[in-house]
């Protein structure tokens, strides 16, 4: 005789394929945030070989057949950099850099207030925040990638001195078509090296990166000279090169 089964004998019900999905979801999101800490850690001290952006940008001419497309790219350590170079990016594109964590929510209350005041929405994206899309993400406005960027924002913050992020951001900084690096862009432009750029050569450099495609250093429109003359104004209102000694380490 066959004894039923009660309540108490029965066996746990084996999970369906949707928890197995989401676990499944579940570790591949841990392993990537793992990778990712673990890959802007190492670049604290590692040299990057290229950036996401670079990399874009080379599959895109080659996918559209273009054979003739080169990468210029050379890194050079912050001490081979012109302090001029460095205070001018400051100078155009965050001069709040030594002070934020990451993100510069003044500029960005700003851009907004001014927006709602019919002006034309801009970008308040910090140093740390480019450095983030450029090393890691890819060119786009949607806010899976701005989510991504402000991730690696934090992480970045959190792990490199403000020397670091800098020394990164002049280094991988688009200044021309496949032109990535302030050496490279020195080299062709000026045909000079990085440690030798004067303060208009740097200003001029700077005021290309919202744009580097539209706005040429070699072929500077009346609005690029005009923005270059404001930062020249901008560096010597912050100091000068005496500006970095805010990001130096105490």
């Amino acid at each position: 005789m066959v004894k039923a089964r009660t309540h108490g004998d029965s066996q746990p019900r084996r999970r369906g394929l949707p928890w197995r999905i989401a676990r499944a979801l579940l570790l591949a999101l841990v392993g990537a945030l793992v990778l990712s800490a673990a890959s802007v850690l190492g670049l604290r001290w590692i040299n990057p070989a290229a950036s996401a952006f670079m990399l874009e940008a080379w599959v895109t001419a080659r996918w559209h057949g273009e054979r003739n497309y080169h990468t210029h790219y050379q890194w050079v350590d912050l001490e081979a950099i012109s302090p001029r170079a460095a205070i001018a990016v400051i100078a155009a594109e965050d001069q709040q850099f030594p002070f934020h964590a990451g993100f510069d929510f003044k500029s960005i209350r700003a851009a907004v207030r001014a927006h709602q005041h019919g002006a034309r929405l801009r970008g308040a994206s910090t140093i740390t925040q480019q450095v983030a899309k450029n090393l890691f993400l890819w060119p786009g406005r949607s806010f899976v990638r701005k989510a991504l960027e402000a991730m690696f924002t934090v992480m970045i913050e959190a792990c490199w001195p403000k020397e670091r992020i800098l020394e990164v951001y002049l280094n991988i900084a688009e200044f021309g078509r496949g032109i990535y690096g302030v050496q490279a862009g020195a080299r062709i432009f000026f045909h000079k090296d990085a440690s030798r750029l004067n303060s208009a050569e740097s200003a001029l450099l700077a005021v290309v990166l919202p744009n580097p495609r539209l706005l040429r250093v070699d072929a500077p429109s009346h609005y690029v000279l005009a923005q270059r003359d404001w930062t020249l104004r901008q560096m010597a209102a912050l100091g000068g090169p005496a500006y970095l000694n805010a990001i130096e380490p105490p």
